[in-house]
């Protein structure tokens, strides 16, 4: 690649075919933009639609399931066969709809939070989404503007990048166009004539031409180290993972143990692979992987209506285990708006505010304020906004007060000065750090009269500002001197007369008080980590209550300091980390880490990626955050705001616990399905039930009350509970237990239909050579029984200690709905002649309607009963 930084503008513009004063053409900028295309970092290559399918048949159920289909070919039962192929292919398009659903939301939020760049064309300046700028484009540069690709500049004035999401240096670098840098290997952050995507201009003016766009870029480049995915499976994964290879191994075992006792007893061979088939299906969730995946994406659409979008499905899952939440200060806690709230002069504070101090304040700005905007920096945005409170406009008093010459801002100095015309001569308005003003000036303004500034007066100023700075303010003095001539630079910030000095603060966000009292209340700690001074940082946190004194508070230094063990063991104390880099962060992550805790984290900057990766939860900011860190991150805040991480874990929370839900109710109703086929084998019991009836039970009726369980609205003392241990099993706090006992239920009352349909033609369960309509009408009551049963049983999944009634029957409207489209389709599949027959199924009568629903409630009553013992022993064990 050229060394842009080596070469004089006229030559970068020779090989780049480019002229500054009209810029390209729009026809040439079309051009070019289908030669290098789109100016947008790219991420992986999307997975092609057959990848996605073939990705989503990769689990130890389907492959069971497909298994048992080539058996049912393998014996000429091709209506099974054909019915088991489908369930593996609709779940598969499900998976692969669920993922596609995950990237378009995405690509939205990308889309959203694309910048504009001012570009010159055709000879006029005009602004375009930074994904349509080209190599030779000519970029207009101003204060407050992002910069869209990689530029070597062409002009500059006062010219100042913040180049942290590259560098992670946190001071703005000075940029000058007339630089010529020898060294080709220079570094990124020494590039003075350089400037890079997602770097951000904070002061003056320049332009620049586009040398390279996209990946090309030194954003590309670390966007494609970041690229490479090496993260491995949640638990929620995993857990799922061994539960499917666990059921295909129980069931592979089951029908080994059928063809053993079935060979044992003499059965018929035919009837044994049947058998086996049937206890396959009735041991496998097949709706498992894909009921889980269209759960974790509707609360990930759920969570992307309350601004927090989840790239990473499983995510979600991790939500619910978080225990501290690592926050930025600046904009997410605060409203990132710097706001004037004081002012001192040596003046009786009764009087009205100081209109010179203000005017000092304008006119020593580069900042610009228009109908509640401002672009600059934010400390003289919140200058100009002052002046607008007393009705001092910027625009008119630069009109009047015309500016002639500057001596810009830097760090050494920590001032900034301009010289103004005025209708008698000139004056220099200087602002900046109190104590450097106070040095340089020889009077003050008292009541309106300039005296001398003596020991006493600035000691009066310095104890002032020094309160102001106890209180977290920012505190900015400002100082003038009148002169008949014009004078240079270096001759500015000499025998100035002091104003006075204002006190100014980001102040908090109004509703991250109630979210951190709610994330408390949760066993969630709240930390705030900013690079702002300990003193602004702490009395921010006391205010919003994460902390409650200094002692409570670290720096970088501090934490330099000390080993990284001596750290871990003393960071569960700490609730502020001041003056913090973005290395830092990646160890106060590891520390945190270290001492058993689930970490989220939040950054914005290309440099906060390695600390977002880290990070059990890494959340990139939608506003202000880079590319790189969106990339990085698990999820993106699109308000950037605190509140919405506390909302999002309590999002994570229920969907968690809905999948619980989901997973054991699936598993009871298996279980259920299980006792029925294996008792029969057993016992030398007919099929109560065939393979075709199984799995229109595990697909209709058991799919639709798991998907409603999924989405249920989630119990409303959930932030009052503990964050779950992530190493916590699936079926902790008795839920394995409830399960067995449910599906003991539900596989007991489907035998006793079984037998009470036998008894109504006179045989029973052990009788011999039972004409095949009298089979068919048993199956069809124990076929009802088991369907309609695990139907009302859903709604006892809802809590595991609450009544239905205290939870509210009708809560989860979903639910009611899919235990009625459930009852109503089980109706249709015995009535419907065509479904009759490919079920081997008939109509019942209306008093055995009667007698399996009556069946078929008593698991949902008995459920509820064991919620009232449970209710009553709670108390004791506490």
């Amino acid at each position: 690649m050229p060394m842009w930084h080596t070469k004089s503008r006229e030559a970068v513009l020779r090989e780049l075919q480019s002229d500054p004063a009209p810029g390209l053409t729009s026809a040439e900028a079309k051009a070019r933009l289908s030669k290098y295309g789109p100016n947008k970092l790219k991420g992986k290559p999307k997975k092609s639609m057959l990848s996605l399918f073939l990705a989503q048949l990769k689990d130890m159920l389907i492959y069971v399931l497909l298994g048992a289909a080539v058996v049912t070919l393998f014996v000429g039962e091709y209506m099974d066969a054909v019915i088991i192929l489908a369930v593996v292919l609709l779940n598969a398009v499900i998976g692969v709809i669920q993922e596609q659903k995950a990237e378009k939301a995405i690509e939205a939020l990308q889309r959203m939070t694309t910048p504009r760049t001012l570009v010159r064309r055709d000879g006029e300046v005009k602004e375009v989404d930074s994904g349509e700028v080209v190599p030779g484009d000519i970029v207009i540069l101003d204060a407050g503007r992002y910069i869209p690709a990689d530029l070597r500049l062409l002009a500059s004035a006062n010219l100042q990048i913040e180049e942290s999401a590259l560098t992670g240096e946190s001071v703005p670098a000075d940029k000058n166009a007339d630089d010529i840098h020898e060294d080709p290997k220079m570094p990124v952050g020494d590039l003075t004539n350089m400037a890079f995507m997602s770097t951000l201009v904070t002061y003056g003016r320049g332009e620049g031409v586009v040398v390279a766009t996209a990946m090309d870029t030194e954003m590309g480049k670390i966007a494609k180290i970041l690229d490479e995915d090496t993260r491995e499976l949640t638990p929620l994964q995993k857990k799922l993972e061994e539960l499917g290879k666990i059921l295909g191994y129980i069931a592979i075992g089951i029908c080994v143990l059928i063809f053993v006792i079935g060979l044992i007893q003499g059965r018929d061979l035919f009837e044994l692979f049947l058998t086996a088939i049937s206890l396959a299906v009735a041991a496998i969730p097949e709706g498992l992987p894909a009921i889980v995946a269209i759960v974790l994406a509707l609360g990930v659409t759920r969570m992307s209506r309350i601004n927090a979008i989840v790239k990473k499905l499983p995510a979600v899952e991790t939500l619910g285990s978080v225990n501290i939440i690592c926050s930025d200060k600046t904009g997410t806690l605060t409203q990132n708006k710097m706001t004037v709230v004081e002012y001192f002069t040596a003046t009786p504070l009764n009087e009205e505010p100081p209109l010179e101090l203000i005017k000092t304040f304008v006119l020593c700005s580069d900042a610009t304020y228009e109908n509640g905007q401002g672009t600059g920096d934010p400390t003289e945005i919140a200058l100009v906004a002052y002046g607008e409170q007393h009705n001092i406009q910027k625009r008119s008093l630069e009109a009047e007060y015309k500016r002639l010459d500057e001596k810009p801002f830097d760090s050494d100095r920590k001032l900034m000065s301009t010289l103004n015309q005025t209708r008698e001569g000139y004056r220099i308005h200087t602002k900046g750090a109190i104590d450097q003003l106070l040095r340089i000036s020889v009077s003050a303004v008292v009541k309106g009269e300039v005296v001398p500034l003596t020991e006493e007066l600035k000691g009066q100023y310095l104890q002032a500002a020094e309160k102001m700075s106890d209180n977290a303010l920012r505190v900015l003095g400002a100082a003038y001197k009148d002169t008949d001539r014009l004078l240079s630079p270096e001759e500015m910030e000499q025998d100035l007369t002091i104003l006075g000095f204002v006190g100014m603060i980001d102040p908090p966000r109004t509703e991250v008080k109630d979210s951190i009292r709610e994330a408390k209340m949760a066993g969630i700690t709240p930390v705030m980590i900013t690079g702002d001074h300990r003193n602004t940082a702490v009395a921010i946190a006391k205010e919003l209550e994460i902390a409650s004194s200094l002692e409570q508070s670290m720096t970088g230094a501090e934490i330099d300091e000390m080993t990284d063990e001596a750290f871990a063991r003393k960071i569960q104390n700490v609730r502020v980390f001041a003056r913090v880099s973005p290395e830092h962060k990646v160890k106060i992550v590891k520390a945190f880490k270290a001492q058993g805790n689930i970490v989220s984290m939040t950054g914005d900057g290309v440099n906060d990626a390695p600390s977002l990766k880290t990070a059990d939860i890494g959340v990139a900011m939608g506003i202000t955050g880079t590319d790189v860190s969106k990339g990085a991150a698990d999820m993106i805040l699109t308000d950037d705001n605190f509140t919405t991480i506390v909302h999002a874990i309590r999002e994570g929370r229920n969907i968690y616990a809905n999948i619980r839900k989901t997973v054991t109710f699936l598993l009871a109703c298996n279980f259920g399905e299980v006792v029925a086929i294996l008792a029969s084998i057993l016992f030398f019991w007919p099929l109560p039930l065939l393979a075709t009836q199984l799995l229109w039970v595990n697909l209709v009726t058991d799919t639709l009350p798991a998907i409603a369980l999924g989405v249920d609205p989630g119990e409303e003392d959930v932030m009052k509970r503990q964050p779950r241990d992530p190493k916590e099993s699936f079926f902790a706090g008795g839920a394995a237990v409830r399960a067995v006992i449910g599906g003991l239920l539900i596989g007991a009352l489907t035998l006793v239909a079984f037998y009470v349909g036998l008894r109504e033609y006179g045989y029973g369960l052990r009788s011999e050579n039972i004409p095949a309509d009298v089979m068919v009408y048993a199956r069809t009551m124990a076929f009802v029984v088991l369907a309609a049963s695990q139907l009302f049983y859903s709604f006892s999944k809802r809590s595991t200690t609450k009544s239905i009634f205290t939870v509210g029957l009708f809560s989860n409207k979903l639910l009611v709905g899919a235990v009625l489209v459930g009852l109503v389709l089980q109706f249709v599949s015995i009535t419907v002649p065509f479904l009759a027959a490919a079920f081997k199924v008939q109509n019942l009568s209306l008093a055995d309607w009667a007698i399996v629903i009556g069946l078929a409630l008593i698991p949902l009553l008995l459920s509820e009963v064991i919620k009232v013992f449970t209710r009553m022993a709670k108390p004791k064990e506490a």
